[in-house]
């Protein structure tokens, strides 16, 4: 499970969460004469459309010793390996687009100062972003803004080659409009554009085919469909493994050859172990290697570096099965790890003392580590885009015999904190304490809420024995649910007394900071990132608005937050935090109730009724009211290049960082060095 700079780091995301006004996504191809231009500030390395991309160091790598070097070198090689998986899971044709837009930008020599090549130009920065023609977040087509007859203009300039139904594709209105879609009255696989699936597959099929093979009294399930593609085959249906030899084979073996470098210069024998199952699961394709893999790398906890590899989040299908491609590469952050710790070892009182009912609360919380650590490298779904926090494995029953890792991406978040700005809270708190509050605490407040979220949220509660997995009793709506349970965890505790006993506090200001900023998130200023008109539909965007949206109703006889409109605008006013950490544990209480019994349908009404549904009125307002803070609502990031140093006989003798690289210098940098798949 991952957390996003946008969930937990209020002050952060006042600065980061603003819409952009009219953007080149609103831009019609009639009125380019009109285009306004992003240019980057001194704190951004390229402003586009919704987008900024920043910049983040990573301090004292030569401190490192040469093998622990290498070591990040070939894990981050590794992880670059698989990038062109992700531009194929999220669509059948986004690599050839991809390569087509990249052979335009590195060979075109005409004129570039026109509003068309800017627009051209924004839509490829897009299509790089979001590794795809889907917007990252939103999952929205992103339609280009500049003509089909310039692109062909292009493409005979440049020699560059697309197919006419990729091309098509890029510019219908009615074709692959959305990457998931999220929507129980319709089959969801065959209106999603990602390729998770192929032609003629359906919804209910899949989901037969799956109950045919699931024993829901299995305590050690694998994570069915995790890792293929399901197509059909001679008419029924087949699970396409991705693995050496297998799907996305070419690709695979990259990664395979980098690891095994890895294996040779492993910090220790846990590290060595855990890293050759890894590759014997890319070898085999085989689920059960899967979970041996994830055993093995929870109890590697002792050296300082450490890796995300694999097909491990299910976010981007609609049936929460199949995993798309990341990786994260990570140096330990000692000092930040030592103050955080705390939390960890204090795992099982927080279980303890949680509002969730006994027979829900894990009797041994296991080995939960958690740790601060600096991103070396990110690849795949958790690039350019990337989360703030990361807590794995997912697998539930592994999180609860062996336990789970959490770490914090330390230098990630201090690479948001320092080009964020004001400007939103200033614009949506209801008064000037609730400002000041947040200039204060908010940035700790943030820090504990992604510590409480990973390490206690989703280390914490119990299934029924016999009910089964929550993707397949809770289905569609088991992501949304379980992002909310981890949040409502940490908003439960961040005003528990018990964090000042630990030292991690000296305040419970820093918990009404997380309460402020959480209400009016879940209920304003995420809306921003939504089109006019549209529902929510992501599942972080969901559990915010549901558990907003609920506690507010929930406490509106007893007025524990307070809707207040003055001087033609909407705020959010908490009157009561206690009443109100009272009511966040009750919901808490109802959807561990919910996971723990895999009653679908009060996990769909839960859902359905807070989460989905969006007031279009404050909507507009909120849309109005961001758009002259001209800030983007989204961040991600180019990343440092590991250059080996090497003698005369070809040996490595040193590693070097080079962080200089513009967005698109390291867009085609990547197409050439890693672009492995046709």
């Amino acid at each position: 499970m991952r957390i996003y700079k946008t969930a937990f780091i209020p002050l952060l995301a006042f600065g980061l969460l603003t819409a952009c006004g009219e953007t080149e996504e609103n831009v019609t191809n009639e009125n380019t004469s009109e285009v306004e231009r992003k240019t980057p500030n001194e704190n951004q390395v390229d402003r586009f459309a919704d987008i900024q991309v920043l910049r983040y160091e990573i301090q004292d790598f030569d401190k490192l010793s040469l093998d622990q070097k290498k070591l990040v070198y070939y894990l981050s090689q590794a992880g670059l390996a698989g990038r062109d998986i992700i531009y194929d899971q999220n669509g059948a044709h986004n690599l050839a687009i991809r390569k087509c837009l990249e052979s335009i930008v590195e060979n075109y020599d005409g004129d570039k100062e026109t509003d068309e090549w800017y627009l051209f130009m924004t839509y490829s920065k897009q299509v790089w972003f979001a590794n795809g023609i889907h917007h990252h977040y939103g999952m929205d087509k992103i339609m280009p803004q500049f003509s089909e007859a310039y692109l062909d203009e292009l493409i005979a300039s440049t020699g560059a080659k697309i197919s006419e139904n990729a091309k098509k594709v890029m510019f219908s209105n009615d074709t692959d409009m959305k990457r998931k879609v999220k929507n129980a009255n319709v089959d969801m696989i065959v209106a999603s554009a990602n390729n998770f699936y192929g032609p003629g597959v359906t919804q209910s099929a899949v989901e037969d085919y799956y109950a045919e093979r699931i024993d829901k009294s299995d305590p050690r399930p694998i994570e069915y469909g995790l890792n293929s593609t399901m197509i059909l085959k001679d008419g029924a249906l087949y699970e396409d493994v991705w693995k050496s030899g297998g799907r996305y084979g070419e690709a695979i073996d990259k990664i395979i050859f980098w690891l095994e470098k890895a294996v040779g210069v492993a910090e220790n024998e846990d590290q060595a172990a855990a890293l050759k199952k890894l590759i014997e699961y890319y070898q085999t394709g085989d689920l059960k290697t899967w979970d041996d893999y994830n055993i093995l790398w929870v109890k590697s906890t002792s050296g300082d570096i450490d890796w995300i590899n694999g097909f491990i989040e299910v976010y981007g299908d609609a049936l929460s099965k199949r995993a798309s491609y990341e990786s994260i590469v990570q140096i330990t952050d000692f000092e930040a790890s030592r103050q955080m710790k705390v939390v960890a070892d204090n795992a099982q009182w927080f279980e303890d003392n949680s509002p969730l009912m006994e027979s829900h609360k894990k009797k041994n919380v296991k080995g939960v580590s958690y740790k601060v650590v600096q991103v070396a490298s990110e690849s795949g779904d958790a690039a350019p885009s990337t989360p703030i926090g990361v807590n794995l494995p997912n697998n539930n029953w592994i999180r609860q015999e062996h336990g789970s890792k959490s770490v914090s991406l330390g230098n990630i978040i201090s690479a948001y904190d320092k080009a964020a700005g004001p400007g939103l809270v200033e614009e949506f708190a209801n008064d000037q304490e609730e400002v000041e509050r947040a200039k204060k605490h908010a940035y700790l407040a943030g820090k504990l809420h992604t510590a409480l979220h990973e390490v206690v949220g989703h280390a914490s509660g119990q299934i029924n024995p016999g009910v089964g997995q929550p993707s397949e009793t809770l289905k569609n709506y088991a992501s949304t649910l379980e992002e909310a349970r981890a949040d409502l965890v940490g908003l439960y505790y961040i005003m528990d007394p018990k964090l000042i006993d630990l030292g991690l506090i000296t305040t419970l200001e820093v918990g009404k900071a997380e309460y402020d900023g959480y209400i009016r998130n879940g209920m304003m200023t995420q809306l921003q990132r939504l089109e006019l008109g549209k529902q929510v539909e992501e599942e972080h965007m969901q559990n915010r608005q549901l558990v907003a949206a609920w506690v507010i109703e929930k406490g509106t006889d007893e007025n524990v937050v307070k809707k207040i409109e003055r001087d033609g605008k909407t705020y959010y006013n908490i009157n009561d935090y206690d009443k109100l950490r009272i009511l966040f544990g009750d919901l808490l209480k109802e959807i561990q109730r919910i996971k723990s019994e895999g009653d679908y349908e009060a996990g769909r009404h839960l859902v359905e009724t807070y989460g989905v549904k969006v007031d279009q009125e404050i909507h507009k307002e909120v849309l109005e009211r961001v758009a002259p803070l001209d800030l983007a609502p989204y961040s991600g990031f180019v990343y440092p290049i590991f250059v080996p140093e090497k003698d005369e006989n070809g040996a490595i003798t040193d590693i070097k960082i080079e962080n200089k690289q513009s967005f698109v210098e390291q867009m085609l940098y990547y197409g050439k060095t890693y672009g492995i798949l046709d």
